[in-house]
């Protein structure tokens, strides 16, 4: 049995890569037993967005956020999802701009090539965060809109 994949500082980016294929299974089978507070705690504390934007992401109120927090519950596969996708793009994002204020200046930032939305406000659901995925793949072959 595979223990819970704990996320990972962003200071550990591509210690084991994240975006790699190979971890598909793991990160499938993480998300089913559910991701911990614990790890998800580890990303928020990088990522400059508030705990209403993460429960928007999450499709969850706030209150329950917070009953995530004191409980230390783990999150329902769903969420827990969504914080893997999310903290993924994370990374591909870094990896685009090399550098973490950039980028997040960028995804919070109206973007024209998104039809003048902001890429943090499209990570509410997974075809939101295929676009912008798809946006910082052109961005880091050097097609820009």
């Amino acid at each position: 049995m595979l223990a819970k994949i704990e996320i990972l500082s962003f200071e550990d980016v591509g210690t084991p890569k994240w975006n790699d294929d190979q971890r598909a299974y793991e990160l499938v089978n993480a998300v089913r037993k559910g991701i911990s507070y614990k790890s998800f705690d580890k990303l928020t504390k990088r990522v400059p967005f508030l705990a209403k934007e993460w429960a928007r992401f999450l499709n969850i109120s706030t209150k329950t956020l917070e009953r995530h927090k004191e409980e230390q519950r783990d999150f329902k596969p769903v969420q827990g999802e969504k914080i893997v996708l999310i903290y993924q793009l994370m990374l591909y994002g870094y990896e685009v701009f090399e550098d973490w204020d950039n980028f997040f200046h960028w995804i919070k930032e109206r973007n024209v090539a998104l039809g003048n939305e902001k890429p943090m406000n499209l990570l509410d659901t997974n075809i939101g965060i295929d676009i912008i995925k798809k946006e910082l793949g052109r961005i880091e072959h050097g097609i820009l809109a």
